[in-house]
């Protein structure tokens, strides 16, 4: 069977697949979420959810640094990945020796794709389908009234020392813009550096610290105040604004209650 992947590879499975890895923490969630359980061999020590997962499946190292010797040893029929996450170099030795499937998302669109596609690469075609209407049923509910008053303008920070944040391109970003947010940096690319001058000169009204990949607490969100006084500075649910798998499904509920905690 002939699968084209999110980046235009061909990815050639003899049968469905029984020996899964996935390299991305919100992919894994889908894979549990579409009914595999067994098949799911490896995942990254950052595949939080399921916890039960967590606990059992065999980890081999994180997004961006593989264990080559567990990957060997577990002997996949399917590694799962991601162009953003995952590290380049390492994919292209995986390539070479086993079937891998590379999504790349930056908007919603994307991830409806991925989730259908994935579906269908483990055969669970109708279970993605049933899902990604409920997800987007989901965003449907939020649209109106609620998202059109909202014209905040805002950063969102994902790292700190150095600063850096969610700009344009971004799968973060699409979420944002939803919502009826006004990303400041929007005009830049990715995820830029930035330096406290930079985020004083954009003057947001609100500043979104994610709760990851760096974990923002409330003890810096007066780091950000002296640098911008005058705005509101909250912590955020960063797996509800970034990951683009089932977790979506929680995503419009939060973003609602969200929109209304800073308007």
């Amino acid at each position: 069977m002939l699968f084209i992947d999110q980046m235009n590879h061909n990815v050639v499975l003899e049968n469905t697949p029984k020996r899964i890895i996935s390299l991305v923490p919100s992919q894994t969630e889908l894979l549990y979420d579409l009914g595999l359980n067994d098949e799911v061999v490896g995942i990254t020590r950052f595949c939080v959810h399921p916890n039960e997962w967590f606990k059992t499946k065999t980890k081999i190292g994180g997004t961006k640094n593989y264990d080559i010797e567990k990957i060997k040893g577990l002997n996949p029929d399917l590694i799962i990945g991601n162009k953003e996450e995952n590290n380049q170099a390492q994919l292209e030795y995986l390539v070479k020796h086993y079937p891998v499937w590379m999504s790349d998302i930056s908007t919603l669109k994307d991830a409806f794709d991925m989730i259908t596609s994935v579906g269908t690469l483990v055969g669970k075609q109708q279970q993605s389908i049933l899902l990604k209407l409920k997800i987007e049923s989901e965003f449907q509910k939020i649209k109106g009234a609620l998202l059109l008053s909202n014209t905040k303008r805002i950063a969102y920070f994902i790292w700190q020392k150095p600063y850096m944040i969610a700009a344009g391109n971004t799968f973060i970003n699409e979420m944002l813009t939803i919502c009826g947010f006004t990303n400041v940096f929007s005009t830049k690319s990715r995820y830029p550096e930035i330096t406290e001058n930079d985020l004083a000169a954009a003057n947001p009204e609100l500043i979104m610290l994610s709760s990851e990949p760096y974990p923002f607490k409330e003890k810096h969100i007066q780091e950000f105040k002296r640098i911008c006084p005058d705005a509101e500075v909250i912590i955020v649910d960063g797996e509800l604004f970034s990951w683009y798998g089932s977790r979506l499904l929680n995503s419009p509920s939060y973003f609602t209650k969200l929109i209304q905690q800073v308007l």
